[in-house]
C-alpha cells in the first residue's frame, strides 16, 4: 500500500529556489514564475509508476525524482497552474487518495542565530547548494517532516523577504532549510515559511 506522505503545491516558484533545483536534479529544470508540485510516497520504488503516469496524463515536466529505500520524491513543474493543479488530480486519481490523505507537516526544529561567527557560516558554506552565508548574517534553519514539504517552506520564505537561499534538502528522513540575511528579513522569511506549512491540512503523524 502506498502512502502519501506529502503534497505542497507551489503557485509560483521563486528565483533562488528554482536555481537550486536545477543545480542539484537530474530533471528538465523549473524557471521563475512556473507552478510545481512536490510529492513524497512510501515505499520509494513506487515514484517511478508515478512519474510515468503523471508524464503521459498532464502537460508537465518533471524536474526532480528521488528514490529512496523508504521514501520516493517526484517534483513536477508547468508554465500554467492549471496545468500543474491537473498533474495533482492525475496523481491522486492513482493513488485513489485526495490531497488530504497526506501527512500534515511536522517540524521539528526552527531557529535563528543572529549575527552568525565567521566559522559558523565558514562550515554552513561547507556543505550548502545554494548561496553563500556571510558572517555576521543572521541565520534560519528548519527541520521538517516529511521532508517533501520543505520546498514549500523554502519558496514561500522566499517570496515573503530578501534573504538568501543556503540549502533546502527536500528528499529524506527529514527536510531542511538553510537561508540567511539581515535580522528582519530573516524574521520574515521564517514567518511566512512557518505559516505556508502550518496552513495545509492532512492526517496527523
Amino acid at each position: 500500500m502506498i502512502d502519501l506522505r506529502a503534497f505542497a503545491f507551489i503557485d509560483q516558484l521563486q528565483k533562488q529556489f528554482v536555481g537550486f533545483i536545477g543545480s542539484t536534479s537530474m530533471g528538465y529544470y523549473p524557471v521563475a514564475g512556473q507552478a510545481a508540485i512536490f510529492l513524497e510516497i512510501a515505499p520509494g520504488i513506487e515514484v517511478n509508476n508515478l512519474t510515468n503516469v503523471v508524464m503521459k496524463k498532464a502537460n508537465v515536466r518533471p524536474g526532480a525524482m528521488v528514490v529512496e529505500r523508504s521514501f520516493g520524491m517526484l517534483e513536477v513543474h508547468a508554465d500554467s497552474p492549471a496545468d500543474v493543479l491537473e498533474a495533482g488530480e492525475v496523481l491522486m486519481d492513482y493513488l485513489k487518495m485526495k490531497i488530504s490523505d497526506r501527512m500534515k507537516p511536522k517540524i521539528l526544529a526552527s531557529e535563528t542565530i543572529e549575527r552568525t561567527d565567521p566559522f559558523m557560516s565558514q562550515i554552513v558554506n561547507r556543505f550548502r547548494n545554494a548561496s553563500m552565508c556571510l558572517s555576521d548574517d543572521s541565520l534560519y534553519i528548519m527541520e521538517v517532516v516529511p521532508a517533501g514539504y520543505a520546498g514549500l517552506a523554502a519558496n514561500e520564505a522566499e517570496k515573503a523577504a530578501n534573504i538568501t537561499l543556503n540549502h533546502v534538502t527536500v528528499f529524506g528522513a527529514s527536510g531542511r532549510l538553510y537561508l540567511s540575511g539581515t535580522s528582519s528579513d530573516v524574521k520574515a522569511a521564517r514567518d511566512a515559511a512557518v505559516a505556508s506549512l502550518e496552513a495545509l491540512d492532512g492526517r496527523d503523524h
